[in-house]
């Protein structure tokens, strides 16, 4: 069942990477790269990272120009073709079944991954495996608590290429409440931020002036009060020492 599931992503997200970063370098999507990386960039400063589901390398590449060392892993042979091009360190293979060792990294990130694996205790208990005593698992989940989940609720699944929407691979909506209990024993939660708390839908950032607005708000909202309704849950974990 899970090679099936596997199979079935690798598909959409092959298909996916042709346009993927289309709409990637500016506006909307820039602004969320943005604030992912605020985020931790701290953490990932001179250390050894991994970002699992890195895709064509967009994150990564920046990264990999803070890091000690960086290092990717994809389910994605089509992603992962761009990735290469940009010159990263990456490998196939599935966040559930992390081609690494123990304790091999100071950090593991996600972005906009793990919302789409249905077995998430197992990636995130990967994540911690692969990361050494005292650093830091860093992971994106998609927030039920928030105006991204009512626009997609709303606007339904969107095309992400000529016969294919996202209505083709598997989603997931985890609220603030569930995490503590999705990750494992071997982690304590230390910090959250919220990513998109305004933003009501991605064309407002095209707007001259209006997104302007909306990426200030955004910028102040990742680590205030209200970041418990971002769209995107940027969660911070640290791995115990015992």
């Amino acid at each position: 069942m899970t090679q099936d599931r596997d199979a079935r992503s690798r598909d959409y997200y092959d298909d996916f990477s042709t346009g993927y970063e289309r709409e990637r370098h500016r506006g909307y999507h820039a602004l969320l790269d943005e604030l992912e990386l605020d985020a931790v960039t701290p953490l990932v400063r001179d250390r050894e990272v991994l970002e699992v589901g890195c895709g064509t390398g967009l994150i990564l590449e920046k990264l990999a120009r803070i890091a000690r060392r960086a290092e990717g892993v994809d389910l994605s042979p089509g992603m992962l073709e761009h990735a290469k091009k940009r010159g990263l360190d990456v490998r196939e293979g599935s966040a559930t079944e992390l081609p690494y060792p123990d304790a091999s990294f100071d950090v593991a990130v996600s972005f906009k991954v793990l919302a789409h694996v249905p077995d998430i205790e197992r990636a995130l208990a990967e994540m911690a495996r692969v990361v050494r005593p005292g650093g830091y698992v860093i992971a994106e989940l998609y927030n039920p608590w928030s105006l991204r989940y009512l626009a997609k609720r709303l606007a339904g699944p969107q095309p992400i290429s000529d016969g294919r929407t996202e209505a083709d691979v598997y989603t997931r909506w985890d609220s603030p409440r569930r995490l503590k209990a999705l990750l494992p024993p071997t982690v304590e939660l230390v910090d959250v931020h919220g990513v998109r708390v305004f933003t009501p839908a991605a064309f407002v950032h095209k707007i001259p002036l209006l997104g302007d607005m909306f990426a200030r708000a955004e910028r102040l909202a990742t680590t205030s009060p209200l970041r418990w309704f971002g769209g995107f849950l940027v969660t911070v974990a640290r791995k115990r020492s015992s």
